[in-house]
């Protein structure tokens, strides 16, 4: 017997039902019918909600790696000869060209070693001319007889040693002036000069190359990442079958998020992909070509780089606010067969341009559920408020809006 029977019998076999008033009574039995009634409880109203059909489109391939920028050329200013640093000829972090001065040794000594070597030339040149003068006062003599022709060979050969000493202290003045000119230290490439790695005061010297300073060219700038060894053989078998679409010699655009998380707005391309395998980490190394006119991509930055590897023919995109992203992974909700709400987890690749490339979860004819998330549980009943979209297009706001593509499809 269930809760209905026994509380009726107890009302109708209760010694105090004498004593309720016929209104009472009447109240009574009027509750316990409601109460006791066997119709079922109504089901729950379909929830209204906006979908999309999935279907198959064409979608970029972005692979998605981190990065780390690094400058075109980097040039380090060493000492090239040994003295005491005297000043500094530039401010720190400026731009400076190729050939301007950076800093200034303390030319005294090697001047005196210049000026030495000069006073030496002079005087291998005055007897080289005596010695000249010697052999054009022999020659006629020899030809009269007057004197020997040993004492004219031997003044012969004392002018051609005369004038070969002249020609090699001529070669170490040149060496003194070049060690003269070493003295201003200049800026080997143009670029951004990095701060000093010495003060005015310091001893430097050749025989260490005792590093100065660096020069960095930091516009354009490179980005460097590495890719697994296993993902490009995938890359290069998807490319072999079809799946992929890059041709050979196709520029590779590449986009950037700093971080902050702000997209850097221009792109850049792939411009180097090494063909050796690093042993330890068994990845390739990539490179792209940035352009970097106001500066803001800084050499040792790390950065995101999103490589737009060709377009997958066949692919599936939904919108971002389709997807739901936790700890667990990625999700969506679904149309059921029945027109219920099912949740289905889905393996999503990159976010271009507000839609996710789904690599897994979900086939070409599935319903997505793009609305109303708050009020959704699995099995509840939905409502498409108007027609389903094929994914990758925008719900139409109006009229005019869902007309727009038919439009288009006619012209």
């Amino acid at each position: 017997m269930d809760l209905c029977n026994i509380y009726y019998a107890f009302a109708l076999h209760n010694g105090r039902m004498a004593q309720l008033t016929r209104s009472s009574i009447a109240a009574a039995l009027s509750l316990l019918l409601a109460a006791c009634s066997g119709g079922e409880a109504e089901a729950p109203p379909a929830i209204p909600v906006e979908t999309l059909t999935v279907s198959a489109r064409e979608v970029p391939n972005v692979i998605e790696l981190p990065g780390r920028v690094a400058p075109v050329r980097v040039a380090e200013v060493r000492a090239r000869v040994t003295g005491i640093v005297e000043r500094r000829l530039y401010k720190e972090g400026s731009d400076v060209r190729a050939g301007q001065p950076l800093f200034q040794i303390n030319p005294s000594e090697l001047r005196a070693s210049y000026a030495q070597t000069k006073a030496s030339l002079d005087r291998a040149r005055a007897t080289a001319a005596n010695a000249a003068a010697v052999v054009e006062r022999y020659r006629p003599l020899v030809a009269e007889n007057a004197i020997s022709r040993q004492e004219y060979d031997a003044a012969v050969t004392a002018s051609r040693e005369a004038s070969a000493n002249v020609a090699q202290i001529r070669a170490q003045l040149d060496a003194a002036s070049l060690q003269l000119g070493y003295t201003t230290v200049r800026a080997p490439i143009s670029g951004r000069a990095g701060p000093a790695q010495v003060t005015e005061g310091a001893l430097v010297s050749q025989t260490d190359a005792t590093l100065m300073a660096r020069v960095e060219q930091i516009s354009p700038v490179y980005v460097v990442f590495s890719q697994s060894a296993s993902e490009l053989l995938n890359l290069r078998k998807s490319m072999s079958d079809g799946s992929l679409e890059l041709k050979d010699g196709q520029m590779v655009e590449v986009r950037l998020t700093l971080a902050n998380g702000s997209e850097y707005e221009t792109p850049g391309f792939i411009d180097l992909v090494d063909f050796s395998v690093d042993e330890t980490t068994g990845t390739v190394a990539l490179r792209a070509e940035f352009p970097n006119p106001s500066r803001q991509l800084l050499t040792g930055e790390f950065v995101r780089a999103r490589i737009y590897a060709g377009k997958v023919p066949s692919g599936i995109a939904i919108p971002q606010r389709a997807v739901m992203v936790n700890e667990g992974g990625s999700s969506v909700y679904v149309v059921d067969s029945a027109g219920n709400a099912a949740l289905r987890p889905i393996e999503t690749g990159a976010l271009v341009d507000g839609m996710w490339v789904v690599q897994s979860g979900l086939q070409p004819g599935d319903v997505v559920i793009l609305s109303n998330f708050q009020k959704l549980r699995p099995g509840v009943p939905v409502a498409a408020k108007a027609k389903a979209k094929a994914a990758g297009t925008k719900p139409a706001g109006n009229a005019a809006q869902k007309q727009a593509p038919a439009k288009s499809q006619e012209r």
